[in-house]
């Protein structure tokens, strides 16, 4: 079993101003990985042991993404004999990567927390889509995290380096990496990025080639690989669950699945710094509600006249911009749902309190 320190697994000084004298009888140990009825965590100096929730967090979490997710720092009651634990609780989040889960529920999921960087994965073959990378740069923005764009599978593309082109001209905030992570091409930029103690989480749907990847950045076959369907690129999923690795260079990584559907929840910050260069067009519209869509005055609509928007972007921006605007009001309304209802709990445990007092 490999020993790690705080340090390795990304302990810093946030998490340090974290712990309070109400910690002092517990150990801190990070989330590694996350099944159905209990968690793997890596404790300093110990190694990985298994882990379930007291009942009293279970009893007291709201929402899934009120329980310990990959990546989280908890506190632990560690019983060393039979190298598991309890969790007593979470240590606040630096930074959460979330989207919106899959389904009708406006519910939040958890992908990863304590972020530093997201290599996001797109193939170069028929899996590429420049849309859901937009959206894919516009959640990690939005969660206050750097994106880094791997274009993957440089050996076998036609019309490779176009892509690779186009990729740079719309994303010219982001770090653009090509690689092949098959044939090992390039791979040595990616790994120059890797630093000690910095977490890294890989996002990309099916048959990117995440896996393999995963295999050249820890150097070991941890993660199956299956061939893709030629005729449209496809895989299944490889990875059925997030999964942390402490990589040889020192970095750790968190391997997600292929994801199907990319909903966002409210991101309104995230859609202004991807498509800053619209954003600071918008400050410049003749009305200050402008929608960019038919108004005069409008210097959104001007600059897409004029080519110095291109239309890619401004589609792009236009359609999430609606997207965020729905999501804002079904989170909303459901905030409000949610306190109606802790009100209501809250009143009924009163009047079961005044009852009873008045049995005496």
């Amino acid at each position: 079993m490999k020993i790690y320190t705080k340090e390795s697994l990304g302990w810093n000084r946030f998490l340090t101003e974290q712990i309070n004298t109400s910690n002092n009888n517990f150990l801190a140990a990070r989330v590694s990985a996350e099944n159905k009825n209990n968690y793997i965590l890596l404790l300093p100096e110990v190694g990985e042991i298994i882990a379930e929730c007291t009942g009293k967090m279970l009893f007291n979490a709201f929402n899934k993404s009120d329980l310990p997710k990959t990546g989280d720092w908890v506190t632990i009651q560690y019983f060393e004999e039979e190298e598991k634990a309890l969790i007593h609780d979470i240590l606040p989040r630096r930074n959460t990567l979330s989207r919106k889960a899959a389904g009708i529920v406006t519910e939040e999921q958890v992908i990863a927390t304590h972020v530093d960087k997201v290599l996001i994965v797109q193939g170069l073959d028929n899996n590429f889509n420049l849309n859901r990378l937009a959206r894919t740069v516009v959640l990690v923005r939005e969660a206050g995290i750097t994106p880094i764009i791997i274009l993957n599978k440089i050996d076998i593309a036609e019309n490779a380096q176009a892509n690779i082109n186009l990729v740079k001209s719309q994303f010219k905030e982001e770090k653009v990496l090509a690689i092949s992570a098959l044939a090992n091409e390039n791979m040595n930029s990616l790994m120059q990025l890797v630093h000690r103690g910095e977490t890294f989480v890989l996002m990309g749907s099916s048959g990117v080639g995440k896996s393999t990847l995963v295999n050249r950045l820890t150097g070991n076959l941890h993660a199956m690989t299956k061939s893709v369907r030629e005729k449209d690129a496809k895989g299944r999923h490889t990875t059925t669950r997030r999964e942390m690795y402490i990589l040889p260079q020192g970095g750790i990584l968190i391997d997600t699945p292929g994801t199907r559907e990319l909903q966002l929840m409210a991101a309104k910050e995230g859609l202004e710094d991807t498509f800053d260069e619209i954003s600071e067009l918008a400050t410049q519209c003749r009305f200050t509600d402008c929608s960019h869509e038919s108004e005069k005055g409008c210097a959104v609509l001007q600059a897409l006249e004029s080519g110095e928007i291109s239309e890619f972007a401004y589609n792009n921006f236009m359609k999430l911009k609606r997207e965020d605007a729905y999501m804002e009001a079904k989170t909303n309304q459901k905030a409000f749902l949610q306190k109606k209802a802790k009100e209501k709990q809250l009143h009924k445990h009163i009047r079961s309190i005044n009852k009873n007092r008045r049995k005496f």
